[in-house]
């Protein structure tokens, strides 16, 4: 059961109750990521993401640690390129007292200095990481290539220089400027009383008075080039693209489903075509990436360097060749494809959690799953074929690859 409803100070709060369940999820949404942040500052909601776990002015960090471990639940926080959430997952008789940690953690943080320094430390480390996963470094390159190097095109974790240069008063700075009831969404799902909820988060939210403006500025402009960055690797990693659509496009479903049909899953168009037929690739798969006010719809794939032009050339032959040879068989299976991997994504209350927020904050209304299979059953081939044919467009394309390859070896590939 679904319901909407607002505390006191005006914060909107979502709630799915789910009696079969024995667990509750409560999450703390803020609309703020990497894409608001100033190039000079790029990093500084991520790192704050991690300060808040440092103590408050009634826990420390220790204290923090040991209550969440003894409920036997899980106190932590992600940030996206659009938000920073803060959640806590308990079992049902713990709510009153998880909510009580989540609210105390959120709202009375004292980011002690020699922690900040520590911190710095441990997120350069995780900056490592990332740029020795080429697999997942790829796609920080590739949003570089195709929005440049502020908004959407920064790494949610930011840059070694950025993270050094952290202040306690910056993060004090980003949270009076973004912290605030209109910007915050909360979101609960399990098994829980929704009254007994509303009271529990009036007595420990209630008091946020913080007021902020979300900024909305122009969509980026989607960059068609091809960049390379060259490293020593065992093989070559691709990123290739187009733009997309934003998160709320009334043609969401049709290209949900067309990125099933190209390379979301084993039957798919690429993995047969290139893994499968070919050998030519281990990894290979289709994209979505949506946003508020744009986005991309890509390819990755990770393969020997001799092999990276060929690579290139089939996808792009299968993605111009799309419009022409969809069939209604292959349209009814990716629909069965997509509508399982819907339901089965929703069968954690964890999941039920981030979906209802992420409704609430790009949507402003509830879908159900029932509602969310009928929209994937009513795309229509000619639908899908309308898309492609705007959205697949030559000049249109970016490309980034990453590892042992020369520009020269990219010659004309994209015209």
């Amino acid at each position: 059961m679904f319901i909407k409803e607002h505390l006191l100070n005006g914060l909107p709060v979502v709630m799915e109750s789910l009696r079969n369940m024995r667990s509750v999820v409560l999450g703390i949404w803020v609309k703020v990521g990497s894409r608001n942040e100033l190039p000079e500052k790029n990093g500084i909601s991520h790192f704050l993401e991690h300060m808040f776990f440092k103590g408050t002015k009634k826990r420390s960090a220790k204290d923090i640690a040991f209550e969440i471990d003894s409920l036997g639940g899980d106190l932590n926080a992600f940030t996206s390129r659009e938000g920073t959430t803060f959640y806590v997952k308990v079992l049902d008789e713990y709510l009153e007292k998880g909510c009580e940690l989540l609210s105390d953690v959120f709202l009375y943080s004292t980011f002690p200095e020699e922690d900040i320094e520590k911190e710095k430390r441990i997120i350069k480390e995780e900056i490592k990481i990332i740029e020795d996963t080429p697999d997942d470094y790829i796609h920080d390159l590739f949003n570089q290539t195709i929005w440049d190097h502020s908004g959407l095109g920064q790494p949610v974790l930011g840059h070694r220089d950025t993270v050094r240069s952290f202040t306690k008063d910056d993060l004090l700075t980003h949270i009076r400027k973004y912290y605030g009831t209109k910007d915050i969404v909360i979101s609960c799902a399990g098994n829980f009383e929704p009254e007994q909820l509303l009271f529990i988060l009036n007595k420990n939210l209630g008091n946020l008075r913080r007021g902020s403006e979300p900024e909305r500025g122009a969509p980026p402009d989607f960059k068609g080039k091809v960049e390379v960055f060259g490293k020593e690797l065992s093989e070559a990693h691709i990123c290739l693209g187009i733009q997309g659509l934003s998160q709320a496009s009334e043609e969401r479903y049709s290209l949900l489903v067309l990125n099933t049909i190209l390379g979301a899953g084993v039957s798919s168009r690429l993995f047969q075509e290139i893994r499968e037929k070919r050998g030519l690739a281990y990894s290979i798969y289709s994209f979505i990436a949506s946003y508020f006010d744009t986005g991309v719809w890509g390819v990755y794939a990770g393969v020997s360097r001799k092999k990276v032009r060929e690579v290139l050339e089939l996808i792009l032959e299968e993605m111009n060749n799309l419009r022409d040879t969809l069939n209604e068989v292959e349209l009814q299976r990716a629909k069965n494809q997509l509508k399982g991997n819907i339901i089965l994504g929703l069968e954690s209350t964890s999941s039920r959690m981030n979906n209802i927020a992420r409704q609430e904050i790009y949507y402003g209304r509830y879908y159900s799953p029932k509602e969310m299979m009928n929209k994937v059953d009513s795309v229509r081939l000619n639908q899908i074929k309308d898309l492609i044919e705007r959205l697949v467009k030559k000049e249109y394309f970016s490309l980034t690859v990453y590892g042992p390859v020369h520009e020269e070896d990219l010659k004309g590939i994209l015209g």
